[in-house]
């Protein structure tokens, strides 16, 4: 499957919405996406990951370097994880725990929720 991503803009927020594979081969997709939104000024992202149903370790790599570009320019990432995100035993979730990055991302269940500025995230 191919991984698919499209833009919309919420409550000040660029919500990039990923499905499919977040891989290899799909993750310079991602990361073009997210250099795109900032280079077009929008510091605040939130990354929809509720479809994406495989992540390797170049996926998470992708996730990292998108919270270190945010961060470079005072912006804030926020991660939607699939099905019930920290709360459930999804794919990208169970991936960055192993990893021992999970309580590096701000972590919401759907993304109305994470773009209140004043939302709190699930725990890790």
């Amino acid at each position: 499957m191919m991984l698919n991503v499209v833009e919309a803009e919420q409550g000040g927020w660029a919500v990039l919405h990923v499905s499919g594979e977040l891989d290899l081969v799909s993750s310079p997709v991602v990361r073009k996406r997210v250099h795109d939104a900032v280079a077009a000024g929008r510091h605040d992202v939130v990354l929809d990951l509720s479809e994406v149903f495989f992540c390797d370790s170049s996926g998470v790599g992708v996730l990292i370097a998108t919270r270190r570009l945010l961060r470079s320019c005072q912006g804030r990432l926020r991660l939607i994880l699939p099905a019930h995100g920290a709360e459930d035993g999804s794919h990208v979730n169970k991936v960055l725990g192993a990893l021992g990055v999970r309580r590096l991302f701000e972590v919401y269940g759907d993304v109305a929720t994470a773009t209140q500025d004043e939302a709190q995230p699930l725990s890790a």
